[in-house]
């Protein structure tokens, strides 16, 4: 019965945090119960507890992880354009005067750091946007 209300009670975390360890822990829990109800003692009951959500932890969190962050398509606007490779079409430098063209638009750019050149032709990669002008590296 203990086991049950521990599985209740890390269930209850769960709904008000959106943790999924704590789902990991009441399966645990959970487990546990059932093997009380076959008659196991409290020695196996400790060790099912342990492994089931120890093996939950190390198996199903990181999906779970993985499925809470959005997929690169799902990214819209500036967003979207984070990351994405672009062709130079004005030599770029520090100055915010290059052109380059991203996502099938031409867009001013400027690089990240000081020194940096590229000429047209380049592939390079952009950074972040910094008002209508693509920062790029």
């Amino acid at each position: 019965m203990w086991w049950l209300i521990a599985a209740v009670g890390l269930g209850i975390p769960l709904v008000v945090t959106a943790m999924p360890e704590f789902a990991m822990f009441a399966g645990g829990a959970l487990s546990a119960a059932i093997v009380s109800a076959v008659g196991g003692g409290i020695v196996v009951q400790v060790v099912t507890f342990a492994v089931v959500s120890t093996a939950l932890l190390v198996v199903v969190n990181p999906i779970a992880r993985r499925n809470q962050r959005p997929p690169m398509e799902a990214r819209t606007g500036i967003d979207a354009l984070r990351g994405r490779q672009a062709v130079v079409l004005e030599r770029v430098d520090n100055s915010g005067n290059g052109r380059i063209k991203l996502a099938g638009e031409v867009w001013s750019a400027r690089a990240l750091d000081d020194g940096q050149i590229f000429e047209a032709g380049q592939q390079v990669d952009v950074v972040e946007i910094d008002g209508a002008t693509a920062v790029v590296v």
